[in-house]
Order: structure tokens, then sequence, then C-alpha cells
């Protein structure tokens, strides 16, 4: 039973894609969110267009990605 057991671990796959593309989109949108928040503590008031944008985005589209993958790996879960 136990190499069966250690087989089945290394066999077992990684994060699903649609896992990593919301971890790393959120994590992008993270950074954004952090250099718009120093940008305006440094005083800049004229902040670029498209790094708000980024800041509102992106962030929540990779967390709703990630919900979404995890989601759908418990729903896989549940019907095996």
């Amino acid at each position: 039973m136990k190499t069966a057991t250690k087989e089945a671990a290394v066999a077992a796959p990684g994060k699903p894609f649609l896992m990593r593309i919301g971890i790393g989109l959120f994590g992008i949108g993270m950074l954004a969110v952090l250099a718009v928040f120093i940008m305006f503590a440094a005083g800049l008031e004229n902040l670029p267009v498209w790094l708000s944008a980024a800041a509102g985005i992106i962030t929540p589209l990779g967390l709703l990605l990630g919900l979404i993958a995890l989601v759908r790996e418990a729903r896989a879960k549940k019907a095996d």
C-alpha cells in the first residue's frame, strides 16, 4: 500500500492552468496597487490611467479566476 500512495503522490498534477493564471494576474495587480499607493503617498496627483486601470481590473480578475479554478477543482474531486 505504501508504494501505491507514493506513486499517486508523484503522479498528482500541480496547480491547474487557470489557477496559475489567476495567481499571476492577482500578483501583477497587487504590484500595481502598491505602485499607485506609493506614487500617491509621494505626492503625485496625476497618476497614469493605465496603472490605475491595472490596479482596478487585473487584481479582481485574478482573484475571480483563482476562485473559479478552486470551485472547478472541488467539483471535480466531489464527482470522483
